[in-house]
C-alpha cells in the first residue's frame, strides 16, 4: 500500500494503436469494462500480445491494461537509467503504490470512476535493451533465495470502465481469503 506521506495517485496515461514497445503520454485514457484502453493495441477480451496470439488466440486477454509504478522508474535512475512514463509500455505510470508487492485480484480504483483487477507480473523481454543496454538486468533479477524477481509491471483487466488522467487519485481493495502473490502472466 501507499507510504503514509505519499498520496497514491496515477502520474502518467499512455496508449498506441500498434505494436511498438513505448507507448506516447496522452492527457487521458478511456477504460472499457472487459475491453482494456480503448485506442490501444493491446485491448480486446481474446490475448493481443503478438507471440501469444500465435499460439494460443482464443485465451481469455489478462493483459487488457499495464500497469508500473514511478518508484522503479526513480530506482533504476539511480543507476543510470533516465526512463520516462510510457516508455516501458506501460498505459498507466503510478505513485504511492508498491503495485508488485500487490495479490492476484487487488482491485484498483483509478479516479472517480475506473477500476482495474490485477492478474500478473508483466514477462520482461529483451526489448527492454532497446531503451537502454543493461536495463533488462534491472527489470529482472534474482532475489536472496535465487528466486527470480519481475519489475516492470503488473497486468490487469478492467472491472469498470471510465476516464482515467494524470493526478487521480489509486485506491487499493485488496481481495478477500488467502493471497496469492503475482506471477508472469
Amino acid at each position: 500500500m501507499p507510504p503514509p506521506d505519499i498520496p497514491a495517485c496515477v502520474v502518467s496515461v499512455s496508449r498506441d494503436d500498434a505494436h511498438r514497445f513505448s507507448k506516447p503520454v496522452v492527457d487521458a485514457i478511456t477504460l472499457v469494462e472487459g475491453w482494456g484502453v480503448e485506442g490501444d493495441v493491446h485491448a480486446g477480451r481474446t490475448v493481443r500480445h503478438r507471440s501469444r496470439r500465435a499460439r494460443e488466440p482464443e485465451l481469455p486477454n489478462l493483459r487488457q491494461v499495464h500497469l508500473l509504478h514511478e518508484e522503479v522508474l526513480d530506482d533504476v535512475a539511480g543507476r543510470g537509467f533516465r526512463v520516462a512514463p510510457g516508455e516501458m509500455g506501460e498505459n498507466v505510470t503510478t505513485r504511492g503504490v508498491l503495485l508488485l508487492a500487490l495479490p492476484v485480484g487487488t482491485v484498483l480504483g483509478l479516479g472517480p470512476d475506473a477500476s482495474v483487477e490485477l492478474t500478473g507480473l508483466r514477462n520482461p523481454c529483451r526489448q527492454i535493451d532497446g531503451l537502454a543496454p543493461g536495463l533488462m538486468r534491472e527489470m529482472v533479477g534474482r532475489d536472496a533465495r535465487g528466486d527470480v524477481v519481475r519489475r516492470a509491471g503488473v497486468m490487469a483487466v478492467v472491472r469498470t470502465g471510465g476516464v482515467v488522467r494524470p493526478g487521480d487519485p489509486v485506491t487499493v481493495s485488496l481481495p478477500d481469503g488467502p493471497h496469492r502473490p503475482l506471477g508472469p502472466v
